[in-house]
């Protein structure tokens, strides 16, 4: 097969095609069915045994525990920031850790619901983020009733390498996490963590799906006015079936899970993902051409906003890339700048053609 572009797009992503191949290959009929998945009932028993082996692979793969809920639904990351303090905060106390856009979201659409405070943020003067609050500087309330942090910040590029023990910093208030943008490239310590919500467009499928693993004791305290389906006791009671499902986006979630699980699973992710970020950080930062604002030690591993010293080499730049099929690599409109999403579906050649490209424009331009 001739070779693809890559695509850096920060989500939708791309997606391994050897899953694009089986989901073509089964599109009009799955497995004998007669059906394309698109068209089956959610209640079927082929639409069923789909979502219950995609439920039993994630739990694998994550190694959740069994008394975590594995929930499929919908909304994307960004309902989820409603979603979460409807069931959680009780309209009560939640505390919030800013460290970018993402959490800043999360942060302004928890007021509506309940009782919302800033514990701690990484905001500098000018608006940036380019490092993490150190745990032990957060003002944690007693009593709260979640803490919410991003554990990846997608757009500004920055990344908890290790999850807050909040337990050691005295507080037994649940972390609840959005590990929408590196969910599956490393492992998650649940015995830190509350509540995982992920939206599945950047590192797991198509976008309509939303993961949302929670813990069964958070599970049932939901505001009255939260809506029946967003409820995650009356969707975890109907194992996620309470209203009809992206059900073609769990197909492609499961044909995923399964490919992580022949690659070697998230151990192996973490590798590759490291391996990749290594080459491109260190590219950028040898350069003295390209450069990076995150502090190292806080750097994603998925996403990589890079900057240029003159703004009119963007163009020219991005003009180039996609002649050489690097696609999709401008930054986001409120950072500016490049940025390169370096997902569990983008193979070490891509970046490996991303770095040899970005040698051979500053040797023209630099």
């Amino acid at each position: 097969m001739k070779q693809r572009p890559y695509n850096f797009s920060a989500g939708p992503a791309a997606l391994p095609a050897e899953v694009l191949e089986q989901a073509a290959a089964e599109m009009l009929d799955w497995h004998g069915s007669g059906m394309s998945v698109m068209e089956m009932s959610h209640r079927g028993k082929e639409f069923i045994s789909i979502a219950h082996q995609a439920e039993a692979d994630l739990r694998r793969l994550l190694a959740v525990p069994p008394n975590f809920h594995i929930l499929f639904m919908q909304g994307g990351g960004l309902a989820e920031n409603a979603i979460v303090p409807l069931n959680l905060s009780g309209g009560a106390a939640v505390d919030f850790v800013v460290t970018g856009s993402w959490s800043q979201k999360s942060f302004k659409e928890a007021k509506k619901y309940c009782d919302a405070q800033l514990a701690a943020t990484n905001t500098a003067d000018d608006g940036s983020h380019t490092t993490l609050p150190a745990p032990a500087t957060w003002q944690l309330r007693r009593g709260a009733r979640y803490l919410h942090v991003c554990s990846n910040e997608t757009i500004h590029g920055i990344e908890f390498h290790e999850l807050p023990d909040l337990k050691a910093l005295g507080s037994d208030t649940p972390l609840v996490i959005d590990c929408s943008s590196h969910i599956l490239s490393r492992g998650i310590d649940w015995s830190r963590v509350g509540l995982a919500f992920a939206g599945a467009q950047k590192n797991i499928g198509p976008a309509g799906l939303t993961i949302v693993i929670v813990r069964e004791d958070l599970v049932g305290h939901a505001l009255p006015v939260c809506p029946s389906a967003f409820d995650y006791k009356t969707v975890a009671e109907h194992g996620s079936m309470f209203n009809t499902p992206p059900t073609y986006a769990i197909y492609i979630a499961g044909l995923v899970f399964q490919w992580l699980l022949r690659q070697g699973g998230v151990a192996e992710m973490e590798r590759r993902a490291a391996q990749k970020a290594e080459l491109l950080y260190g590219a950028i930062d040898a350069s003295g051409f390209y450069s990076n604002k995150v502090a190292p030690g806080c750097r994603s591993r998925m996403n990589v906003p890079f900057f240029m010293p003159d703004e009119r080499l963007y163009a020219p730049f991005l003009e180039g890339a996609v002649e050489r099929g690097l696609l999709q690599l401008k930054g986001h409109k409120s950072v500016g700048g490049l940025r390169a999403s370096i997902y569990n579906a983008m193979p070490l050649e891509g970046v490996q053609a991303l770095v040899s490209y970005m040698t051979e424009f500053q040797a023209r331009h630099g």
